[in-house]
């Protein structure tokens, strides 16, 4: 009869240990550490020292003959056609995979609760049943009854086709509905979810999600380290075995990292994370592992009435309305992995009320913000010391790059001297802290996506490299107060729009 033993498990990093400790050895992390019981088959397991590959072969290896590989191949022996992919449905989803779904891979998407991972893939599925012949929901946390009702608000499970009348005529009026290849699955038993992919051998399989399955062989509750470890580690060898694309769906804990060991993350292919403000109608899908693709990627959708919609043009998403001109705002030209978008920059510099001035920041790193402000303070003599200063990218584009903050730095001034940046301007730069502005990587492309747009000029760092073909003003500047000199008008005019005060 099999014996139980107790180990315990961090639930960062997944390293064992035979007893319990406060703290990681391995991560560093305190309070991460839990009892997990498994089962020990009674003839042992693992490593034996008579047994195994090892007994009669190696002591002999050395001299048994000419050496040659098994196994391994050299370069030049492996095939090196393109990987091949076939579309979601969803250009923002194939973009940021990478330009598709690639078969037989493993794609971990989280989110925080309510975001709408489950209607994303949902849509998804139902796109892919279209050009496919078998999908197959596996819906862990819900019913049949409650994912059909989500399904009938989102139009998913059914397509019309058009019939034809007697003279051979499609008739628009006569419509009727048929069912597509899209099949659910209301289950969390793990072994009955593998049962059946085997049987009905689907293109794609969607787990929602990963923290609700549950092994039988293993005593631990579901979401635990050991019952996340193994139910990934099953399907993983299922899906490439079977040549099954899985789009599993992952939990997040309070810090905004996806629930579960880390090694949850090194089994997987890509990982997704879908972001965004559940109050706010955008969402940003973005890719921060891909063994496929490039890192950094984001899809923008759009919550609607009807599910998720794509966005098409993202940079009018977080442009502001430009019609009505204010001071203290700039544009910046972001890159999110090969996408360029434009963003508008907000800032707001009022005196403190307070012993100790207020910094906050939306979308903007808050320690760039905070260097920025010494920046201009000890180069360029803009006292900001003793005034609060409020930082926000419109629409709460997360701006983390350092392209953007030359746009910061005017948007802050601008907003200090009351004055209006030209609104057919652009920003972009690094600002260092001996108060230069320093080349950023992929100007063409962002060039391009602002005269694309209408902008008439721009602001770069002198020694960028770009053609001269731009269809925009190109002005070098080296420090940051010539790029206040050339964004910041010194009085109240111009032939751009600027904000007229009424006389009290």
């Amino acid at each position: 009869m099999a014996k139980a033993k107790q180990i315990y498990i961090c639930n960062e990093c997944a390293a064992e240990y035979s007893q319990w400790f406060g703290l990681c050895k391995e991560c560093n992390e305190f309070g991460t550490i839990s009892e997990e019981p498994v089962e020990v088959s009674p003839g042992g397991g693992g490593y034996t020292k008579g047994g195994g590959w090892q007994s009669g072969t190696r002591a002999n290896s050395r001299h048994s003959g000419v050496a040659k590989p098994r196994m391994s191949l050299k370069f030049s022996q492996i095939n090196n056609d393109e990987q091949e992919r076939f579309p979601s449905g969803y250009n923002e989803f194939d973009r940021v995979l990478g330009g598709g779904i690639v078969p037989g891979s493993l794609v971990l998407i989280g989110g925080d609760p309510g975001i709408g991972k489950s209607t994303l893939l949902l849509q998804v599925a139902n796109k892919l049943s279209h050009s496919l012949p078998r999908i197959l929901y596996v819906s862990a946390e819900e019913s049949g009854q409650q994912v059909k009702l989500r399904a009938s608000r989102l139009d998913v499970g059914e397509e019309e086709t058009e019939i034809e009348n007697g003279n051979g005529k499609k008739n628009g009026k006569a419509a009727t509905k048929r069912e597509n290849n899209l099949y659910v699955m209301p289950e969390t038993d793990l072994e009955e979810i593998l049962r059946e992919l085997e049987s009905l051998k689907p293109q794609v399989a969607v787990i929602d999600s990963i923290q609700t399955l549950h092994f039988a062989a293993l005593t631990s509750s579901p979401g635990s380290v050991a019952q996340v470890r193994e139910c990934t580690s099953a399907l993983m060898q299922v899906g490439k075995r079977e040549n099954i694309t899985m789009l599993i769906v992952g939990h997040v804990t309070k810090e905004g990292a996806i629930a579960g060991p880390r090694v949850l993350e090194h089994l997987v292919d890509t990982v997704l994370y879908f972001e965004g403000d559940r109050y706010a109608s955008h969402r940003l899908l973005r890719s921060v592992k891909n063994r496929f693709g490039a890192t950094h990627e984001i899809g923008i959708f759009e919550m609607a009435q009807s599910g998720l919609v794509e966005v098409d043009n993202p940079s009018e998403l977080f442009l502001g309305n430009r019609d009505e001109a204010s001071p203290g705002t700039s544009i910046v030209v972001a890159c999110e992995g090969t996408r360029p978008i434009v963003v508008e920059i907000q800032a707001l510099v009022s005196p403190t009320s307070y012993t100790s001035p207020r910094r906050s920041t939306t979308g903007i790193d808050y320690n760039r913000l905070q260097q920025i402000l010494a920046v201009l303070e000890k180069r360029v003599g803009v006292p900001l010391s003793k005034l609060d200063a409020y930082v926000a990218s419109v629409g709460g584009l997360g701006v983390g790059e350092p392209a953007a903050d030359l746009g910061v730095a005017i948007a802050i001034v601008a907003s200090f001297r009351d004055r209006v940046v030209d609104p057919r301007t652009v920003l972009i730069g690094e600002v260092g802290l001996g108060g230069q502005v320093r080349l950023v990587s992929q100007m063409e492309l962002r060039l391009k996506e602002a005269a694309k747009l209408g902008f008439k000029k721009a602001i770069v760092p002198k020694g960028q490299s770009f053609p001269s073909d731009m269809g925009l003003e190109i002005i070098p500047i080296s420090k940051v107060i010539d790029a206040i000199i050339a964004a910041i008008p010194s009085e109240r005019s111009g032939d751009f729009p600027v904000i007229v005060e009424s006389e009290d």
